[in-house]
């Protein structure tokens, strides 16, 4: 068992640390920003569509250009684009203008979440690829629990141009850490010709990606509900205050976060695929019991719930991912098509949500949740049976 180089998986966990919490910064603020520049709600969506849409259509070409290039390339341009982008939202003042840097905001992000993660399986040692994801997936975690929190606090004492700043320059810190600490491209493993390379047919017909794709997408389809809605199902059915409401959506973010680590230690030492199947029925489980609640405690119990499914599964699965990238020389391609599922799932969740929302109740959105994590958990134990690869 070779041994995980510490410099590489430290440079990349600060370095999309510091990113992410730059992102969380900002992004719950933009609706704001975009409505005093008088975008309506149409807009509003445009502005985080842009970024979804260009982030989906370009994660599958730079996880395979970084497969034949090497990481480093992509990576440190990446957090560049980042830092030039906050310098943009700081003169744009048109709802017009906040759409086009989401759309480039969108493809920045592909150059680096897939490709961050494809250099980490590539350092991962064999037989540690639970508790070397789970460890990972920690630093996006805190950048999502403590990004808002830091946003909230500079907004209210400077102004939203100081959150543009902030993000630039923890974006800043990024490209100076990959820049200056990440071995020459040529160092890299996992690199590959263009000629070797698997193809993308090959790659989507292959029940066994189409397993862990389905189990991510549905995963953050569920996410993307729970986002979207339970602020307005709380906010009707409780009359939850705006405190509780942020409390209640990082619980779930913080819960899983919190056992990544052991469930990812776990991982490497008993069945992965048992592992993700459970965390797949906990999620069901969760979002379901948002339709039973009948008291705020149980919206809490069920976030609760629906974090622990999350971070009982994910490690698993991202280690299933990496093993499976490894073996077929195609990690890069392998982290955009997870990271496509994760986009596609996020979008939809919201979408799909939100119809149940307009054509029948709000508390309809869950059960459709529910029905789609169980129906993918089902198409994940299918396609990653051995008789299948």
């Amino acid at each position: 068992m070779g041994k995980l180089d510490k410099k590489i998986f430290g440079t990349l966990f600060f370095s999309i640390f510091a990113t992410v919490t730059g992102v969380g910064i900002v992004v719950p603020l933009l609706p704001i920003y975009a409505h005093d520049l008088g975008a309506s709600g149409l807009y509003i969506g445009l502005i985080f569509g842009a970024f979804s849409m260009s982030r989906t259509v370009f994660l599958p070409w730079f996880g395979r250009l970084s497969d034949i290039k090497g990481r480093k390339p992509i990576i440190v341009p990446g957090f560049l684009a980042y830092a030039l982008i906050s310098v943009a939202f700081i003169y744009s003042n048109t709802v017009s203008t906040l759409i086009v840097i989401r759309f480039f905001h969108g493809i920045s992000s592909a150059m680096l979440m897939p490709v961050i993660q494809a250099y980490i399986g590539d350092i991962t040692p064999r037989g540690r690829e639970g508790i070397t994801m789970g460890v990972f997936n920690t630093s996006l975690f805190l950048g999502l629990s403590l990004g808002p929190l830091i946003g909230g606090i500079v907004k209210d004492h400077f102004n939203l141009q100081t959150s543009f700043i902030c993000m630039g320059l923890l974006a800043l810190i990024g490209f100076f850490l990959c820049l200056l600490l990440l071995p020459p491209t040529r160092s890299e493993k996992g690199i590959i010709s263009a000629e070797k390379l698997i193809s993308w047919k090959t790659l989507v017909y292959d029940r066994h990606v189409a397993g862990l794709f389905s189990f991510r997408f549905a995963y953050v389809f569920c996410v993307g509900i729970i986002w979207g809605f339970i602020p307005l199902y709380a906010d009707q059915k409780f009359g939850t205050s705006s405190s509780l409401i942020g409390v209640l959506i990082m619980l779930g973010v913080f819960v899983s976060g919190l056992i990544h680590i052991p469930m990812g230690y776990l991982a490497d030492r008993i069945s992965k695929k048992l592992m993700v199947v459970a965390g797949g029925l906990t999620v069901s489980y969760g979002i379901l019991s948002f339709v039973w609640a009948d008291r705020l405690a149980d919206l809490f119990r069920a976030t609760v719930f629906f974090g622990l499914g999350g971070g009982v599964s994910m490690p698993a699965l991202m280690a299933m991912a990496v093993l499976k990238g490894s073996r077929i020389n195609a990690m890069g391609s392998i982290m955009a098509l997870m990271t496509v599922a994760h986009s596609l799932g996020m979008l939809s969740g919201a979408l799909l949500g939100g119809m149940m929302m307009d054509f029948f109740q709000l508390r309809a959105a869950f059960p459709l949740g529910g029905m789609v994590m169980l129906i993918c958990t089902g198409l994940f134990l299918v396609g990653t049976h051995p008789k299948q690869n």
